[in-house]
Parts: structure tokens; sequence; C-alpha cells
């Protein structure tokens, strides 16, 4: 695998690098603790033309590939993890429609979305299904030309901003997991409300809201692929979107780690710099190298998914590695600042916060340690 990026990619790179340290780092904390959807970002974003990087040409996207995603999304979100997460939900909208959209919806919801002139997100968690994704109870029932579809959707990042919704609803809610479907919804549909935006431990800029349904018309050309296939739709969303997670935080990780490595050599203590101890050099040691460690393997399952080769069981791997060491490296950076890291003069402490976040979506840790252990077994039935 060679990871290094040709001439296009690399001056799409060096695009997003002058941007992120021109509008994104400067304005990070403004934007987080404004507590509200960083529009201008993503309109700049959309400038970019950086919010349908894979999709091709024609609907009008970059037409490059998912390594490119990738890359493009650790720099944002190691610049304002906010804007990254808009970035990473935004593709949970376009990736389905890349795959199961038939031409008409491609010119419809996916352009619009590809050129940025619209948000997308991605409406599947319920109040009793989140890492049960066969529970899904949003009813779709096909009256005439529409389906009715009631219930509601939980946690939806980008919700009640973004203006296009892949929405995973249930034609035959006794089959379970073989009843669902998956419909494109527009903001505005009579019968298509926003309920409660959560308040969270981190990112308050960051739309996480209920999705209500009641008795909310979907006209039968939003159908998006069959009736009842609606959980291969899930799963295949769900899988990128465990990439675009581990990216997001490699991202936040590398951030705690470029603010503690300058810290550690200006912070004086005993008449030396702090990074002339030991103990401190082992976490730098650890903290980078695991950051080094999760990017890698979130750019092979990028780098899997171009070549068409599986990479469900990579992408997991990712995220549920990547999160961790989020987690891990945001609590060190912080314990390196010391009390410093504790107060909000240093982002640190906000990264620290946003880490955890990493652990949670997309599938918890044990989620992605199941789907990593039967991907396993499966790999060696019979052997």
């Amino acid at each position: 695998m060679n990871f290094d990026l040709d001439e296009e990619q690399t001056a799409v790179l060096e695009a997003v690098k002058d941007f992120a340290n021109k509008e994104l780092i400067p304005h990070a904390r403004e934007i987080d603790e404004r507590k509200e959807f960083p529009w201008e970002s993503v309109r700049k974003l959309a400038s970019l033309d950086l919010m349908g990087i894979p999709v091709s040409e024609e609907y009008g996207g970059l037409g490059m590939d998912f390594l490119t995603w990738a890359v493009v999304g650790e720099e944002l979100s190691r610049s304002c993890t906010t804007t990254g997460a808009v970035y990473g939900a935004h593709m949970l909208a376009v990736y389905p429609l890349m795959l199961f959209a038939n031409e008409e919806q491609k010119k419809r919801f996916l352009t619009p979305l590809a050129k940025g002139e619209k948000v997308g997100a991605f409406g599947l968690t319920e109040p009793m299904a989140g890492s049960d994704a066969g529970n899904v109870q949003t009813r779709a029932e096909l009256d005439g030309d529409h389906y009715i579809l009631n219930g509601t959707k939980v946690f939806i990042t980008n919700g009640g901003d973004a203006e296009i919704y892949i929405i995973i609803g249930n034609l035959d809610p006794e089959k379970g997991a073989r009843g669902l479907t998956a419909f494109v919804v527009e903001k505005g549909t009579p019968g298509f409300s926003f309920g409660k935006n959560e308040e969270k431990m981190a990112f308050p800029s960051l739309s996480n809201r209920e999705l209500i349904f009641t008795d909310c018309r979907i006209p039968k050309e939003n159908l998006l692929g069959r009736e009842k296939r609606g959980f291969r739709v899930a799963m295949e969303t769900l899988a990128l979107g465990r990439i675009g997670m581990g990216i997001g935080a490699v991202g936040v990780a590398r951030a705690a780690l470029e603010c503690a490595l300058p810290y550690s050599k200006q912070r004086i203590q005993f008449n030396k710099p702090i990074s002339s101890f030991e103990a401190i050099q082992m976490m730098l040691a650890d903290m980078a190298t695991e950051v080094d460690a999760a990017r890698l393997l979130c750019l092979r399952a990028a780098w899997l998914k171009d070549q068409g080769r599986p990479f469900e069981k990579e992408a997991a791997m990712a995220k549920v590695f990547s999160s961790e060491v989020a987690m891990r490296t945001t609590t060190k950076a912080v314990q390196v600042l010391g009390g410093y890291g504790y107060t909000r003069d240093f982002p640190v402490e906000r990264y620290m916060r946003e880490a955890k976040l990493f652990e949670i979506v997309e599938g918890t840790s044990e989620i992605q340690r199941i789907v990593i252990a039967n991907l396993l077994l499966r790999e060696t039935k019979g052997q």
C-alpha cells in the first residue's frame, strides 16, 4: 500500500491546510462556544469543492477517491472538530445516494449535496435502536403513490440544519431488520419536524436533533434502493462512517499532541523544560506512536475501499483503535499541561471532552469489537 498523494491530491490537501490555518484554527474556540451550526465554515468548504470529494464530476463532485476524503477529514478535525464532524456526517447522506440512488435521484439529491449547496444527514438511531440497528420502529406504510412515515429518530448529527435526509424506516416491523427500507426525505416535507437538540458534554455547535415523523407522506420516487433492503443501506453506510469517525478521532488526537509537544518544551520546572524529564518523554512517545498507528489504520481502510476490496473489518478496527487513541492522547495532553490543561486557556480540555464522543457514535467500541470478531470468525469458517 502506498499512501503517497499524487499531484492533484497534494494540491487539494494544501488548499485545505491553508484554509484550516487561516479560517478554522483561529476561530475553533469561537465556533465551539457560539452554539450555532457552523454555516460559515460549511459554505467555505463548499466553495473549495470539498463536500463531494469522491462523487463523480457528473454529479457535482471532484471525482476523486475516499483516501483523499479521509486525509481532508483528518485535517479539518485537527483544525476544528465541529467542522470536521459536519463534514463526516454529510458523507453519510452522500454515500448511500452514490451506491443506491437511481439516475433521477442522483441528479435531484446527490448533485446539490456534492456541490455543497445543501447539507445532508443520515437518520437511523432511535430510542430503542442504536447498537441494535435492526430494531428500527419508525413505521413506513405504502399508501397509493406515497409512503407514510411515523416515528422518531434521535441524536441525528446535522439534524435540523441539513436539507436532505436518508431515513431508515420499517415496512414490516414483525420481520425486524428484514423490513427495513431507506427513503430520501427533504426538510420542509409536511409531517417532518424537529425536536430536542441534545445538550452534550462537548460539541455544543454541532446539531444532534430528534427527527419527528407524523403521518409524513413521502413520494414513491423517494424510495432509495428497493423495499425491505434498508438494512444493507444502513450497514454499507455505517461501514464507511467508521472510517470517517476514525479519521475524526485521529484529527483531535493529533491536535492534542501538537498542543502538548511545544508546551513541554516551553514549561520550565526545576530549571529545565519538562520535555527533558523521562516521564513526559514517555507520554509524548506513546502519543505520537499511537496517533500514527491510528492514522495508518484509517488510511488502510480507505485504500481498501478505493480498491473495491472488503473493508468492513478494517474500518471497524480503525474506528475502535482511533477513538480509544483519541481518548488516551487527549487525556495525556491534559496531564502534560497540568493545571493549565484543565483550564480553558488551552484547547486540550475541549479535545478531551470531544474525544469521548468517538468511542460512542457510529457504533460503540464494544460493538466494533463484536463486528471485528464476527468477521474474523467468518473468515476462518471451515478452517
